[in-house]
């Protein structure tokens, strides 16, 4: 039998009324509905029939990688502000 380990960092309970908290799972929130919405399209353009569907889905997966990117960076910047919250920050 094994002896319970002690809680790590990851695993303690999240606190949403901590504004910080609450920004960084909305963008893990926004990021996981632009993927998925990223995964339709690509299916779209995949097993599409009509040429002017798959155009406008190659289109819209374009602003939405952006979008993606965009999210993902403020999302490494909070993880950073996370990790190192007393480090200096550059205005």
């Amino acid at each position: 039998m094994t002896e319970p380990q002690p809680p790590c960092e990851d695993d303690r309970p999240l606190d949403i009324a901590d504004p910080e908290e609450a920004a960084y799972q909305a963008l893990h929130a926004e990021r996981a509905a632009l993927e998925e919405e990223l995964t339709l399209l690509q299916q779209r353009q995949r097993f599409g029939h009509d040429e002017e569907e798959i155009a406008s889905a190659r289109a819209t997966e374009a602003a939405l990688l952006k979008d993606l990117d965009r999210i993902l960076t403020m999302i490494r910047a909070a993880e950073i502000r996370r990790q190192q919250p007393q480090a200096r920050r550059w205005q």
